[in-house]
């Protein structure tokens, strides 16, 4: 697989699967637009490891789920490199509560970064895509969107949406030559996943049918492959990388 002259934006690259993605695209010949909100300090690591490959690469730091911010995104990236062939919309976060404790802004900041998100960066980075009758465009959905999880009404609802909205974007774009796929992760050893503490880590660790945790580079593999050539006939799919865990959990 070689991504050599694809030019690639990742959001929510500073860190975990983000940043194995980004690396992993780099690796195979892709300029890598590296990008997270907040702290630039990790940004710009993973965007110095990508050019420690003699790969090309920009940090941007926008708020994917602003307009404004991913208008900007987009030009920044077009006016650097000129287009935008490969689309990863990895932003995440979580904010895990029982839903008769939920509030209403863990319920609007979780749907507004996980959701909202996709629809805003997929939505800016066609128009360069259809222009150019090229494109992968990759959502990271994850097993919750696929069989719920009790304390995730929130993460669940966005991450099935991701799913629905990836389906029909599919649809909508394919006459162009633009792929539009998502991964579903399962049990990830992320900074994020350690939240969840030894207790519940341990019982998702229990219903993995392959017996252990994945990493982000496992993620980042499937990734890679459906933003290759080598996945030109795929389109519309969601992609398991959870060892099992959907099989199991349904």
């Amino acid at each position: 697989m070689n991504l050599a002259g694809r030019v690639a934006i990742v959001t929510g690259a500073g860190r975990g699967i983000g940043k194995a993605i980004a690396l992993k695209l780099a690796e195979m010949g892709a300029t890598v637009v590296v990008n997270d909100v907040g702290d630039a300090e990790p940004v710009e690591a993973v965007a110095e490891e990508i050019r420690a490959m003699n790969r090309q690469s920009l940090t941007i730091l926008a708020d994917v789920s602003s307009s404004v911010d991913v208008a900007r995104l987009v030009e920044e990236t077009t006016a650097e490199f000129g287009k935008v062939d490969i689309l990863i919309n990895n932003a995440g976060i979580a904010r895990d509560q029982l839903l008769l404790r939920m509030t209403e802004d863990d319920w609007d900041k979780v749907l507004a970064v996980n959701l909202k998100s996709v629809f805003l960066c997929t939505k800016a980075a066609l128009r360069p895509m259809i222009k150019q009758r090229w494109g992968r465009v990759i959502n990271l959905s994850s097993v919750t969107g696929l069989v719920g999880n009790v304390g995730q009404a929130n993460y669940t609802a966005a991450k099935a949406g991701i799913i629905g909205f990836t389906r029909t974007v599919a649809k909508e774009v394919a006459s162009r030559g633009i792929t539009v796929n998502a991964v579903a992760p399962g049990f990830i050893e992320t900074a994020m996943t350690q939240k969840l503490g030894e207790k519940w880590g341990e019982e998702f660790k229990k219903r993995i049918p392959l017996g252990y945790p994945g990493s982000p580079q496992d993620v980042a593999e499937a990734v890679a492959f459906l933003a290759s050539e080598e996945a030109r006939y795929i389109t519309g799919q969601v992609l398991g990388v959870d060892g099992g865990l959907a099989i199991s959990w349904a």
